[in-house]
């Protein structure tokens, strides 16, 4: 195991009883194409979700679904992640690159799947008693800030749409490109009858985030030029009159 992750064990004060667990964690694609992190990730994410929604409802019992959904959304996504994860310095036991392709800078993704990877270690390693004292440790100060509710591009979108239209928004990946360690993903968004907003993004996720965004902005800009042209019209009016 690396010598580093001893330090990064007392950090969180977990002792791993399999290592290589921890060490497997902190592979990233890039360094190893078959041994790596990826799947650790995937576990990880899954049993964030649950223990920040048994969180959730333990400390806003009487919330609807609806907001206790947009909550779920705003502590587990990427962001949330990276931002754990350089709480923890994450990135400093992260390998990643060989000796035939180094990658100097570690993107902000690479850190947050890899805070990810680390609660599936752990989950697998130690369970979900301690895997759930682990989250409620490192994402205390986000659970209380939880009170305001963060609502996401895509979920406003979402209810813009199915308001006026009563349907969802369509997504659809127009390109992805890139090396496999840092894909970029092409996204368009449209609603009914109206044109594609396209982004790109690191993940598909980020991608439609970001075409949700400027969707939403093209509608505000919208709604202004339809306030200011009937102000334009009724001082015309008055000059008129």
């Amino acid at each position: 195991m690396n010598l580093n992750l001893i330090k990064l064990e007392k950090k969180i004060n977990i002792k791993f009883k399999n290592a290589e667990l921890l060490n497997k964690s902190f592979i990233h694609k890039s360094h190893d194409s078959f041994y790596n992190n990826e799947k650790l990730e995937f576990l990880g994410d899954r049993v964030l979700g649950l223990i920040i929604s048994k969180k959730l409802l333990e400390i806003y019992p009487d919330e609807k679904e609806g907001i206790l959904d947009k909550k779920l959304a705003s502590l587990v996504n990427k962001k949330k992640c990276f931002e754990i994860g350089k709480s923890l310095s994450l990135e400093k036991f992260i390998l990643v690159g060989n000796s035939k392709k180094k990658i100097i800078k570690i993107e902000n993704k690479i850190i947050s799947d890899c805070c990810e990877a680390l609660i599936g270690a752990i989950y697998l390693d130690q369970g979900i008693e301690i895997v759930e004292i682990f989250i409620s440790k490192v994402w205390k100060i986000h659970l209380k800030s939880s009170v305001v509710t963060f609502v996401d591009s895509k979920t406003k979108l979402q209810e813009y749409s199915l308001k006026k239209f009563k349907i969802l928004p369509i997504y659809k990946l127009l390109d992805s490109s890139g090396p496999r360690h840092k894909p970029i993903f092409k996204v368009g968004v449209r609603l009914k009858n109206s044109k594609i907003f396209n982004a790109t993004g690191n993940s598909k996720k980020d991608a439609e985030q970001k075409a949700a965004t400027l969707f939403l902005k093209n509608i505000g800009k919208q709604w202004i030029g339809m306030i200011q042209g009937f102000f334009c019209q009724k001082i015309n009016i008055m000059k008129i009159l």
